[in-house]
């Protein structure tokens, strides 16, 4: 299992954020600072040793939030090795400082907005910037709309990041789930962005409102499949995932699939059908066209994973997509891995084995992790 991303942001950050503070405000008192960041710090998990470094830095700053909001910056001039997009834990240094803004910062809105703008630029700011959009909705969807035309990338990707309604380790916003139209507005600013990186940010979006509206997501994705360059048809094809993967007819038809596959599933082979919790299972099979004519198919595998009380969850991995000449056949393999990972844990018990095939499900058997 991979090893929690908490270890990383351990008692080396607040000790370098104390240096960096000192260096441009020398009352900071360091010493009492790092001794209340450890009260505790090792039991807490990532994003909430954060917001712990940020409450204790709030009773060691100047008491005026715009003047303590401008030290954290300052302290800030130095960025780390990396950029947001390029991975790895070094730009979670400024965790503590977007946190800051979250937590202290509502009632400042102007200093918040910029001291966000900064620190999206060597972090990200998609989570601090989701209090604003609850109390203060419309200036914040303003600003936003004016930085989909940052030049800064970063600044871009955070119009699209921060609004997202089901974005992963913050809270739901709630009012642009049941009217996602606000955030539509912000993405058809975006959806021809220059930057991979902001483009899948766009996708993620689309593909959280189609959780709540499907069909509203394939009425946009139709709409900007329609001359649509090959850049924003895969932004499309990724922003419709989910839906394809449930066989959403409306999704499989925009991306050109909404024909029932004459097909015939061949050859299956699901071996070894007995794997012990952490091995690996090796899933072949065949696709045979029976039509008279070139079609596209879109096959995928999916695995209904055992859960802890019994019960089965589906996984759908892709497999490929073909463009099958009349009679020709295609062997597809997949290998699926039953060792734990932090987003799925692994259970004894028969695990049933599906092909879709344009969205439509073939059986193909079944393999039994064993304890």
């Amino acid at each position: 299992m991979a090893e929690p991303l908490k270890n990383h942001f351990n008692a080396d950050v607040p000790r370098r954020l104390a240096d960096a503070i000192s260096k441009v405000w020398p009352p900071f008192p360091s010493r009492v600072f790092l001794m209340e960041v450890a009260d505790g710090f090792d039991v807490l998990e990532l994003m909430d040793r954060g917001r712990h470094i940020a409450r204790v830095l709030r009773r060691h700053l100047p008491n005026a939030y715009p003047e303590a909001i401008d030290v954290l910056l300052r302290s800030a001039a130095e960025r780390p090795a990396g950029t947001p997009s390029a991975g790895g834990m070094a730009t979670f240094f400024y965790l503590p400082h977007v946190c800051f803004v979250a937590e202290f910062g509502l009632d400042h809105f102007h200093e918040s907005m910029q001291a966000q703008y900064e620190l999206t630029q060597r972090f990200t700011a998609e989570f601090s910037i989701r209090p604003f959009l609850e109390r203060h909705e419309r200036d914040t969807l303003a600003l936003l709309r004016t930085w989909a035309r940052d030049p800064n990338l970063h600044v871009r990707r955070l119009v699209s990041e921060g609004t997202r309604p089901r974005l992963p380790w913050a809270g739901l916003l709630r009012r642009f789930q049941q009217d996602p139209s606000p955030v539509l507005d912000l993405l058809e600013r975006l959806k021809d962005d220059p930057e991979l990186y902001v483009r899948r940010s766009v996708a993620n979006s689309l593909n959280d409102i189609g959780k709540d509206h499907p069909e509203l997501l394939v009425d946009v994705a139709r709409r900007w499949m329609d001359g649509a360059s090959a850049d924003r048809k895969a932004l499309v094809r990724h922003a419709l995932r989910s839906l394809v993967k449930e066989g959403h007819s409306g999704a499989l038809k925009v991306l050109g699939f909404g024909r029932e596959a004459d097909v015939a599933i061949e050859s299956v082979s699901i071996t070894p059908k007995r794997v012990k919790k952490g091995g690996k299972v090796l899933v072949v099979l065949a696709v045979r066209s029976t039509a008279r004519r070139r079609q596209r198919v879109l096959v995928d595998l999916r695995v209904h994973f055992v859960k802890a009380k019994g019960k089965a969850s589906p996984k759908v991995f892709k497999l490929k997509t073909l463009d099958l000449d009349a009679g020709a056949k295609v062997v597809c393999r997949k290998t699926v891995s039953i060792a734990d990972l932090t987003t799925r844990q692994h259970y004894p018990g028969r695990h049933v084995v599906d092909v879709l095939v344009n969205g439509r499900t073939v059986p193909i058997g079944a393999f039994t992790v064993t304890p």
